[in-house]
């Protein structure tokens, strides 16, 4: 599956469980949307996803990818311990200097 290295690299540091190199994928003004809530900057979206993994033990695993350049979209199955596991959500990332700069989840 062919990705841009800034994505490739969220979903190979999301398996590690590494939370510092997630936020290093991330641009220093990066924002994640998420069920509701915007997280912005690294620190809040290392908390964010620290805080989930130890919560629901999430693994996404890409089955698609769509887009290349600046918007890349992933649809992904999670699995973990929350309800409705496993589900398929869509990542869509946004590219900006190497870097991810903005990542919405939904269904």
């Amino acid at each position: 599956m062919n990705m841009p290295s800034p994505v490739k690299a969220y979903f190979d540091v999301d398996r590690n469980r590494d939370a510092r190199a997630l936020a290093a994928a991330f641009a220093a003004d990066a924002t994640v949307k998420d069920e509701g809530n915007t997280y912005a900057g690294r620190e809040a979206i290392e908390a964010w996803w620290s805080e989930a993994k130890a919560k629901y033990e999430p693994v996404a695993a890409p089955l698609e990818v769509d887009g290349q350049g600046e918007a890349v979209k992933v649809l992904a199955e999670v699995t973990g311990n929350f309800p409705g596991s496993p589900a398929k959500l869509t990542f869509a990332f946004r590219l900006a200097g190497g870097r991810i700069e903005h990542l919405e989840i939904t269904q």
